[in-house]
């Protein structure tokens, strides 16, 4: 499988790091690694072909690096129960996908993929036009052939290039295969009640989110 960066036709031949914003966040933290900038990721783009390809040339990438820690899980979970999401975040993965949590990058060619978008489900085919489509909880989906690979994405961005390349950014994903339906009604179920007691607006915000994830995995599994 080949890997290899996120690119713009306009990035230069080597995109390298701040020295001096470097130097400035090891004096605040050590044990937090230094945020990428988009340079980091960028490379330059091949043209765009003459003709359009047969095949869709899809990144696809998480954007963060260091694995999470026991106290952040914990954090996170207490948010929006991320722990009955997912039964299982590693293991079963096509090649092509980051494992996660980690910032690799996929790369490969495929005859299509559909992204949840919050304009409605978008399907991405070679020699799509350039746009930038924001994603929603939902199913994203990778064809390939007569095989069919489904992915939840809790959220991202895909932009598509007119080189029939596409980058993938979402921020948490999984394979659909791999998520517990009955947790997933379970939660949905707590974080609806939460949301009819909620009495602040950060109460209301945060059962919202919970049913709005939860509403979509289970849509997702039941569809």
């Amino acid at each position: 499988m080949s890997r290899r960066a996120l690119a713009t036709a306009q990035a230069p031949a080597e995109a390298g790091e701040d020295p001096a914003f470097l130097e400035a966040w090891k004096k605040v933290t050590t044990i937090i690694e230094p945020p990428q900038t988009p340079m980091s990721a960028m490379k330059p783009r091949p043209p765009t072909p003459a003709s359009i390809p047969s095949k869709l040339t899809v990144n696809f990438v998480l954007p963060y690096k260091s694995e999470i820690t026991n106290k952040e899980f914990c954090s996170l979970r207490e948010i929006v129960g991320l722990y009955q999401l997912i039964s299982c975040l590693c293991g079963g993965c096509l090649d092509w996908r980051p494992r996660l949590p980690s910032q690799n990058i996929g790369v490969d060619q495929v005859d299509m993929v559909m992204v949840p978008a919050t304009t409605g489900l978008m399907g991405i085919l070679p020699g799509h036009v350039s746009t930038i489509a924001e994603l929603k909880p939902g199913v994203m989906s990778v064809h390939e052939g007569n095989d069919v690979t489904k992915y939840f994405v809790s959220s991202g961005f895909a932009f598509i290039h007119a080189n029939s390349i596409t980058d993938v950014v979402a921020v948490e994903a999984v394979p659909l295969d791999q998520i517990d339906q009955s947790l997933v009604q379970k939660g949905l179920a707590e974080f609806t009640a939460k949301l009819g007691s909620a009495s602040t607006d950060l109460e209301k915000a945060e059962a919202q989110i919970g049913v709005d994830v939860h509403s979509a995995l289970n849509a997702a599994l039941t569809g």
